[in-house]
């Protein structure tokens, strides 16, 4: 397209991917938050727990100065404490739920606009019905924890239920039966998709986007390797795009982005944000990574 695609999007940039070394809350968080807030190639910048009190103080300081809009991401934190929002243990599930209140909080205090989660485990078919009702009654009472806060958007990601993280939510059309019934009281609830997921999913980019199009809110961008199981990036892992073994590069970025416009996603009326997920391998470099991955929307964006 010959219009700067900032008039339809924010780009944005997962901070604890991109440096997985801050993942866990830890590490050079400062250091790293630094160098996506100095990089006017983005507009958003998603952020993580961050474990030190003075640390997240003088983040919130830097984020306050940059101009640009904050999200929080549960999912390490649920991730690295094997929180399951969809248990069927009371004492598991309430456990799950403070800690992601926790999040919430954290969000809050940090500028966030929106706060992202992961389902569960995926139990099996014969209990998914059951374990999808367990999750609407944790997501919907997160969602009024948000709401007697203030204004914040509470976001369902969707992942693979058979090859990774092997989540209860799980295929698209699943997500969507999820937040109808969910935003039957709650408006701040929404979905988001990942090109990075897509394949996982065994979904169709544009099946995927249709199906989810009245429930998404927030739109990543990356790449998996699905059909090498010996690779060190096998699974939901964000490598680069165009990885050798790799699902995603530049042709499957522009129909990403086309369908994006199609379903009235990207917009020159209220751009959303689509963000890069994308995570260096253990001998690359993030800066490269992320430099790659500017690249490639660049060149997408020519094609769209």
């Amino acid at each position: 397209m010959n219009v700067p695609w900032k008039k339809y999007m924010k780009v944005g940039l997962v901070q604890f991917m991109a440096f997985p070394q801050v993942l866990k809350g830890e590490g050079p968080v400062l250091e790293t938050l630094e160098k996506v807030l100095t990089d006017d190639f983005f507009d958003v910048v998603e952020i993580t727990t961050i474990k030190d009190s003075g640390v997240r103080a003088q983040a919130k300081k830097m984020l306050a100065s940059s101009k640009m809009t904050v999200t929080y991401g549960s999912q390490p934190v649920q991730l690295v404490n094997k929180l399951n929002l969809n248990s069927f243990e009371g004492v598991e599930r309430h456990r799950a739920l403070e800690m992601c209140k926790a999040c919430v909080d954290e969000a809050y205090e940090m500028g966030a606009i929106g706060v992202a989660f992961l389902s569960g485990a995926d139990p099996g078919p014969d209990r998914r019905k059951e374990a999808t009702d367990v999750l609407v009654d944790s997501l919907s009472q997160i969602c009024a924890y948000a709401s007697s806060k203030g204004a914040i958007k509470v976001v369902l990601e969707t992942f693979d239920q058979d090859i990774d993280k092997k989540a209860l939510i799980g295929p698209n059309a699943d997500a969507v039966a999820l937040s109808e019934k969910i935003r039957q009281k709650h408006s701040n609830f929404g979905l988001m998709l990942d090109l990075s997921h897509i394949p996982l999913q065994h979904e169709s980019t544009e099946r995927a986007l249709k199906v989810a199009r009245q429930h998404l809110v927030h739109a990543h961008m990356g790449n998996c390797i699905m059909r090498d199981k010996s690779h060190p990036a096998y699974g939901d892992n964000h490598p680069r795009f165009g990885i050798p073994g790799g699902e995603n590069d530049v042709s499957q970025v522009v129909e990403y982005i086309r369908v994006l416009m199609q379903i009235g996603y990207l917009n020159d009326k209220n751009p959303p944000i689509l963000s890069f997920e994308v995570k260096p391998m253990a001998d690359e470099s993030s800066e490269i990574v992320i430099a790659n991955a500017k690249r490639t929307l660049r060149e997408a964006w020519e094609q769209v």
